[in-house]
């Protein structure tokens, strides 16, 4: 088990190859088999996110007819994709102290919509958890996504919202955030987004462009944020939407 763990610590896509091979040998077929295995194999440490992400079904949140439980991360169409299960954990976890009821928090780039209903889960109806995507399409499908979910009712109370826009702006109704989640890869870290995390608020933000390194940035107080590496990643471009489109 170490072992697995220390390849996890030096490379999320090390980590990735080698846990992609031992699922698809095992067939799990069940959000809870995933979780376990998660688990098993120490992505998991938080009996919190383990707890939410057995609430929030993947299968509900990825393109039919793709197998949901595999650790690996799928095309849901405008060259965009949903991460693997092991990223989405390894965020919560960074992010879990942010994630307290009460709490506001932004997912950027909100795609099919699964990690900003495990976030809205987390925060609970006194909290706000707030999507941004800028392909509408998107948006579109990720609200019947939600709707299917165990996060509806978060959703119908507006605790839990999905917008169209240029995630890289921000979303200023709901600021200043605790957390703030960005699930594609920017050059360097967007001011806006800076802007609108709380003082001591945390953001986890992939950044770079060929070499990619998970960035954890935690604000002060003061006002002033320090930036840390957690480790080597790999996610498609924090862009504009024509960009995007186009495919970078």
């Amino acid at each position: 088990v170490m072992r697995w763990i220390y390849v996890f610590s030096l490379s999320s896509v090390l980590f990735y190859v080698c846990l992609q091979r031992f699922w698809t040998g095992s067939g799990i077929n069940r959000n809870k088999g995933m979780v376990e295995n998660l688990q098993r194999y120490g992505v998991i440490s938080s009996k919190k996110v383990a707890e939410v992400m057995e609430t929030i079904d993947r299968a509900l949140f990825v393109p039919a007819g793709t197998p949901a439980y595999v650790d690996s991360p799928m095309q849901i169409g405008y060259n965009a994709t949903i991460s693997a299960p092991h990223m989405h954990a390894a965020c919560l976890q960074l992010l879990e102290e942010n994630l307290q009821p009460g709490m506001h928090v932004l997912d950027v780039g909100s795609g099919t919509g699964y990690l900003t209903a495990c976030f809205a889960i987390m925060v609970g109806p006194e909290g706000r958890a707030v999507g941004v995507e800028h392909i509408p399409e998107l948006v579109t499908g990720a609200i019947k996504n939600v709707k299917k979910s165990a996060a509806a009712p978060l959703l119908k109370d507006g605790s839990l919202s999905l917008h169209v826009g240029d995630g890289r702006l921000g979303w200023p109704e709901f600021a200043p955030y605790d957390a703030i989640h960005v699930g594609a890869a920017a050059s360097e870290i967007p001011q806006p987004l800076i802007d609108q995390l709380k003082p001591g608020g945390r953001m986890v933000i992939p950044v770079g462009n060929i070499f990619q390194d998970l960035k954890v940035v935690e604000k002060k107080l003061d006002g002033s944020f320090t930036v840390r590496s957690e480790t080597s990643v790999r996610y498609v471009p924090l862009t504009s939407k024509e960009a995007q489109l186009r495919g970078f």
